[in-house]
């Protein structure tokens, strides 16, 4: 349970950081000293998991909307004040409960654009087969596929004379 900050009077978690990234995306070092963020790589799917890690914290970042918050989930974390999400939006948090508790709900903002330009450059790297090169060409060795769209020499058009 990698942590920041020293002997805290507000603990706050943040939930699923699987890539390691979020330490990274924020300067949680200005929240200043009285505060202590604790970064979780791994998920927990078990409620009962869920509230025995995060019964002592006042504060969670939720990435995404892997880890639901119910209204079963809020009741038995009564320290906690606020929940934040990552995006402007998440289905997984009963936004009525937590109203009902005090619990303050915000999100963060979000680009409009990031599912299509993956899906774009999904569709690319399937035609262009990156994944499976870059898997073959530890060494360097030459490419072993041909890419969509690309002709075998007996294919090119000749030349008329």
């Amino acid at each position: 349970m990698p942590s920041l900050g020293t002997s805290a009077g507000f603990r706050v978690a943040i939930l699923d950081d699987y890539q390691r990234a979020a330490r990274a995306l924020a300067a949680w070092e200005t929240l200043g000293p009285g505060v202590e963020v604790h970064f979780f790589h791994d998920h927990l799917a078990d409620t009962a998991g869920i509230v025995d890690r995060l019964s002592s914290f006042d504060a969670v970042v939720a990435m995404r909307e892997r880890t639901p918050f119910s209204r079963a989930l809020l009741a038995a974390l009564p320290r906690l004040r606020l929940l934040v999400t990552t995006g402007a939006r998440n289905a997984a948090i009963d936004l009525a409960a937590a109203r009902e508790r005090g619990v303050v709900v915000s999100g963060t903002g979000g680009l409009p654009y990031p599912t299509a330009e993956l899906t774009w450059g999904l569709l690319l790297a399937l035609a262009r087969h990156i994944a499976r090169e870059d898997r073959t060409r530890p060494s360097r060795s030459p490419p072993t596929t041909r890419s969509f769209g690309c002709r075998t020499p007996s294919s090119r058009p000749t030349s008329a004379t």
